[in-house]
């Protein structure tokens, strides 16, 4: 099959996708409603045929962008014949109207794992789900066909394309993207679920049962999502940052913020049929959310280095499907929320009271970051002033909510469901604040900032009541702990690995955030500058040429007490395609503390603007993300889950 007729195969095979998703947001509906069991079944095979048609789509696609067939308008804005083949198939998600089509093709993988892994599920709420799950799909498949269509076709055929925006030429920017959307899009089945489950009537413990593993799923996913943008705006922006509170990177946030809490309330849910409302409310927040991400980087609404479309049309469209699902969601919790149970009593120093409080303050929290990112926009809307929110605010509204939220993470899980007391807390608790005192102290000692005092003191002791809590489930110090560690569900696991990861992250960012020294200085061939005890010379400049960019290396040799301990090579690279200039950052990573130099414009005569970095402990905030992440991939396996629910 030639490259043309490739290019209409995909284009039919998404009209395709959006008929079969139209059939599948009615006829299972109409079957729950009147207990059919052939139009409920339609369904599953509806969400199946649905993801097969989308992958088709998504193949063909990826096709010509890999056999550079201009032709098709989008290969000739992303690609190039010169582009490296990563970056060719990157290109596929490296732009609006692909990045769209990857987003559709997840959502329709979602739906098509219900009927594989949903086999113990009810009929009539397995088919209400993928019922919802059809309707967003149509909502999104009709955005793509008749405003971002990835397959359009371009004549005159242009001999070369425009090539892809050079900072997204990046191995970690080629898995970012499908990272972060398993999460966002991850968070559509709790919505159908949720939605699902309103209309049946059906919110009770076995309910979160079924949706805990497609909530773990999601929520990994984006968290493994964020932490490889982080990472990649490290080392490839070359300003020496993790976290710029960006609107992209914010909009991300939120929703993990908000499934995060979520988590935790199906939990209670699942194991003490207690906070139904807030399950519900949260599921429903979690996806709207994901739509606000998408919304802002695919309208132009936020400048961002992220950012692909412009166009109102489109911005409008993703706004009223966001109107919709929530807006919808909502009003249909509002109509059946009477009839959630409310659960058992409890007090409020019990595990229940303690979930319920991080609850909040994940919600507060998020609120905080959501009102950061959106406050410029709504005064630009309404007057003609313009502001601009940035880290001081993040820092003196989100900083203080999480250590919070840190210090009752160390306690809830060493409270008992129900009913507790603080007396029987006492005893950890002066332990706790012992250990602090000694962190802090030692810290300060060393570090001489009361700021990284307290942040250490408090890291270790939200690693220290988790070691505890693992300890009280094994019965640590007497006989058969051992046999009772191996016995440890999965879900115990994953609540071992989440907390310390948090613990190993919030270690990383302090040792960023009070300890990092940076200098930046025009320097000439042989000249230095001295950051944190290091010695940074810069030693040569080397012209060199790739494939699709040529470069500019500078090395620079790191000295400390007269011994050389890192050679660092920064370069700026341009891009004669896209006519633009990219810094690639030099860093010698280590495990306590990492060497950072860039390399900037300049000459022989004036210098080159040098800039030059000592990050201490910055590799564990990433370390600590993978390990939360791991957490909810563990917690998968856990063995209810494995059995599947009583019904």
């Amino acid at each position: 099959m030639n490259a043309p007729m490739i290019t209409e195969f995909g284009q039919i095979a998404l009209i395709l996708a959006l008929l079969v998703a139209a059939a599948q947001s009615v006829l299972p509906m109409i079957g729950a409603q009147k207990n059919d069991a052939r139009l409920m079944a339609f369904g599953d095979r509806a969400a199946t045929a649905q993801f097969i048609l989308l992958a088709l789509a998504f193949t063909a696609l990826t096709i010509v962008f890999i056999q550079s067939d201009f032709s098709t308008k989008l290969v000739a804005v992303n690609s190039h014949t010169d582009k490296p083949m990563l970056y060719k198939i990157s290109g596929v998600w490296g732009n609006h109207e692909g990045s769209m089509l990857l987003w559709v093709l997840i959502l329709g993988l979602f739906g098509a794992l219900v009927p594989v892994y949903g086999k113990t599920l009810p009929a009539g709420l397995k088919a209400r789900a993928l019922a919802v799950q059809g309707m967003v799909g149509v909502g999104f498949l009709a955005f793509i066909v008749f405003t971002s269509n990835p397959f359009e076709r371009l004549n005159p055929v242009p001999i070369n394309g425009q090539g892809l925006n050079p900072l997204l030429q990046d191995p970690g920017l080629a898995f970012h993207p499908p990272f972060l959307y398993l999460g966002y899009v991850g968070f559509s089945m709790a919505f159908s679920f949720a939605v699902a489950a309103l209309i049946e009537g059906r919110v009770d413990a076995v309910w979160a049962r079924w949706l805990r593993p497609w909530v773990l799923i999601a929520w990994s996913f984006l968290t493994i999502g964020i932490a490889m943008g982080s990472i990649w705006a490290y080392y490839e922006l070359g300003w020496g940052g993790w976290w710029m509170w960006d609107p992209v990177e914010n909009v991300s946030f939120i929703p993990w913020l908000a499934g995060t809490a979520l988590l935790h309330s199906i939990m209670v849910l699942g194991k003490r049929h207690s906070m139904a409302s807030w399950t519900i409310l949260l599921a429903i927040a979690a996806f709207s959310l994901s739509l606000v991400g998408t919304f802002v980087v695919r309208s132009g609404v936020l400048t961002s280095v992220h950012s692909f479309a412009v166009d109102p049309e489109r911005g409008v469209f993703i706004l009223a499907l966001l109107i919709l699902a929530t807006g919808g969601g909502l009003t249909l919790y509002a109509l059946r929320a009477h009839k959630l149970r409310g659960g058992p009593e409890f007090t409020l120093v019990s595990k229940e009271g303690g979930l319920l409080l991080n609850n909040l303050l994940l919600c507060v929290a998020a609120f905080t970051v959501f009102l950061g990112t959106f406050y410029p926009l709504l005064i630009e809307a309404f007057s003609s002033d313009k502001i601009s929110v940035g880290a001081p605010y993040f820092d003196r509204t989100f900083g203080p909510v999480m250590i919070v939220l840190i210090a009752f993470m160390g306690l809830g899980p060493l409270v008992k469901w129900r009913k507790d007391s603080w007396v029987s807390l006492k005893p950890h608790l002066l332990k706790s604040a012992l250990l602090i005192a000694v962190v802090a102290a030692l810290t300060f000692w060393l570090g001489k900032s009361v700021l990284g005092a307290l942040s250490l003191g408090i890291a270790a002791y939200l690693a220290y009541s988790t070691l505890v809590a693992m300890g009280r489930k094994i019965k640590l110090g007497k006989p058969g702990a051992m046999k009772l560690l191996k016995a440890q569900p999965a879900s115990v696991w994953g609540f071992f690995l989440a907390h310390m990861g948090i613990a190993i992250c919030m270690v990383g960012v302090t040792g960023m955030s009070v300890w990092q020294g940076s200098e930046a200085k025009r320097l000439k061939l042989g000249e230095s500058i001295n950051v944190s005890g290091y010695v940074f010379t810069l030693k040569s400049i080397t012209p060199g040429r790739e494939a699709n960019y040529q470069k500019m290396t500078g090395l620079v040799q790191v000295q400390k007490n007269g011994e050389i301990v890192a050679n660092l090579r920064s370069s700026q690279r341009f891009y004669p395609v896209r006519d633009m200039i990219t810094t690639e950052a030099g860093i010698k990573v280590r495990f306590m503390k990492n060497l950072y130099a860039g390399v900037g414009e300049g000459d022989p005569k004036t210098g080159w603007v040098v800039r030059a970095y000592v990050h201490p402990l910055v590799v564990w905030i990433w370390l600590g993300a993978l390990m939360t992440a791991l957490a909810g991939f563990v917690s998968i396996f856990d063995r209810g889950h494995r059995r599947g629910p009583k019904t």
